[in-house]
C-alpha cells in the first residue's frame, strides 16, 4: 500500500504526525453503512487520516469503522489513525462548546481526538438545524469565548490539538492576539482553481498548517462544482501524463506543502488519490497551474440561507481576496 507521507502539528502531547492526505466523510446520501465501509476499505489501502464533523452527521459511523477496523487487526491500536471532528455553528457559545465536544466523542466512541475544528466563524442561533437558514438567526461568533473553551477541550485531554476551518487571516489574527493555545489547523477550501496564495503564506508565517479540503470541487453536493474536473489545464496535463485529473489535482496541493482531504467512496479512485507520491509535477506543469483563473469560492453557508445578511457578507469579503 503508498506510504502516505506526514507532517507535524503541535499537540498536548508535544508533536503529533499528521498525514498529508487524509479521507473526507462529508456525505449527502446520509448512508451510515456506506461511510462505515467506504473507511475500512480506506484503511485497508493506506488512509491513516479521517476527517468527519458533527454537521456531516458521519462521526457515529466513522467510530464504528475505526473500532471494526481493531477488531479485524487493520490497525494495532487507536493511535495508528488520524481523527478530526468540528464544533458546528450551533454550539459556536462558550457554554455550549465543551457539551458539543463530549457529544462528539460520544458519537464517535472515542475518548479522544486528534484534531478539533471550529467548523465556520459565525454562531447559527437555532436549537434544531434545520434549511434554509433564516437570515435572523445567523450571529457573529464571539470568538474569544469560543476559543477559551476550545482550549479547555485541550487541557481536558478531549483532543490533542485545536485549530479552525473557513477562516481568513483577520480572524485568525484575533485568536492569535490573546490565545494561550494557538490554532494549528486551518481548514479551507482549496484547489486549482482556488489556491488560496495569500492565506497559506500567512499560516506559514504563522506556524499554522493549512489543510485543503474540496480539493476536486466538491461536485455532486449543493455547494460544489465540475469546474475543477472541467479544467482544460488539467486536462491537458492529466493526457500528457497518463494520470487521472485528481490525481494531477491532488500532487499540485501536495507540492504546495499543505494536507488534503478528499472524499470518495469507490474503492478504485480510493486507490487512485493516494498514488501520488512516486512521481511529481514539472516546473512547467507547476507553472501552467498557477496561471489558472481564479474563480468564487464555494460558500457553505451561502448554499443554504433564505438570504444573505450583513455577518455573511463579512466572513464572504474576508475570503474574496487572492
Amino acid at each position: 500500500m503508498p506510504r502516505i507521507p506526514e507532517t507535524t502539528i503541535c499537540s498536548s502531547d508535544g508533536r503529533r504526525p499528521i498525514p498529508l492526505i487524509g479521507m473526507g466523510t462529508a456525505t449527502p446520501t446520509g448512508n451510515n453503512d456506506e461511510v462505515k465501509a467506504a473507511v475500512i476499505e480506506a484503511i485497508k489501502d493506506g488512509y491513516r487520516y479521517f476527517d468527519t464533523a458533527a454537521f456531516y452527521k458521519t462521526e457515529k459511523p466513522v467510530g464504528e469503522a475505526i473500532a471494526e477496523a481493531l477488531r479485524l487487526g487493520l490497525i494495532k491500536s487507536r493511535g495508528e489513525v488520524f481523527i478530526t471532528t468540528k464544533l458546528w455553528c450551533n454550539s459556536t457559545q462558550r457554554h455550549l462548546v465543551l457539551p458539543a465536544m463530549k457529544q462528539s466523542l460520544r458519537d464517535l466512541g472515542l475518548e479522544y481526538v486528534d484534531l478539533y475544528l471550529i467548523h465556520l466563524p459565525l454562531t447559527l442561533k437555532q436549537e434544531e438545524f434545520t434549511m434554509p437558514i433564516p437570515k435572523e438567526c445567523i450571529a457573529s461568533i464571539n470568538i474569544r469565548d469560543v476559543w477559551e473553551e476550545m482550549e479547555k477541550c485541550q487541557n481536558l485531554g478531549h483532543t490533542k490539538s485545536i485549530g479552525v476551518s473557513n477562516f481568513s487571516p483577520r480572524r485568525i489574527e484575533e485568536i492569535l492576539s490573546f490565545a494561550k493555545i494557538r490554532p494549528v489547523v486551518n481548514q479551507v477550501e482549496m484547489n486549482p482553481l482556488w489556491q488560496q496564495k495569500k492565506l497559506i503564506q500567512f499560516c506559514r508565517k504563522n506556524g499554522i498548517l493549512v489543510t485543503g479540503y474540496s480539493p476536486l470541487g466538491a461536485s455532486g453536493t449543493q455547494w460544489g462544482h465540475n469546474r475543477v474536473m472541467e479544467c482544460n489545464v488539467l486536462h491537458d496535463i492529466s493526457k500528457s501524463r497518463g494520470k487521472t485529473i485528481a490525481q494531477i489535482a491532488l500532487r499540485w496541493i501536495f507540492e504546495q506543502g499543505v494536507s488534503v482531504v478528499v472524499k470518495t467512496f469507490n474503492p478504485e479512485r480510493m486507490k487512485q488519490n493516494i498514488d501520488i507520491f512516486d512521481w511529481s509535477l514539472t516546473n512547467d506543469e507547476l507553472n501552467k497551474i498557477s496561471q489558472i483563473p481564479q474563480q468564487k469560492h464555494i460558500y457553505l453557508i451561502g448554499s443554504m440561507v433564505t438570504e444573505p445578511n450583513d455577518v455573511m457578507a463579512e466572513i464572504d469579503a474576508d475570503f474574496s481576496f487572492q
